[in-house]
């Protein structure tokens, strides 16, 4: 989950500004949590997680295990 909300952070053209300002998260957590130096609150990971349409996906539903 953590790669997930960070890949898509670091991909995201718009500035941390931006997406702090759309998401209602600051934009020194998504600064310290896309270099690795902090995690993000569960609910604000679940904000995130939202704001990039991510989801958890239960290990017997995923179409790749056996």
């Amino acid at each position: 989950m953590t790669e997930a909300l960070r890949d898509a952070l670091l991909n995201d053209p718009r500035s941390y500004n931006q997406v702090a300002k759309l998401t209602g998260l600051t934009r020194t957590s998504l600064m310290a949590f896309a270099e690795g130096k902090r995690s993000l609150r569960l609910d604000l990971a679940d904000r995130l997680a939202a704001f990039y349409q991510l989801a958890l996906l239960r290990i017997e539903d995923a179409k790749w295990v056996n």
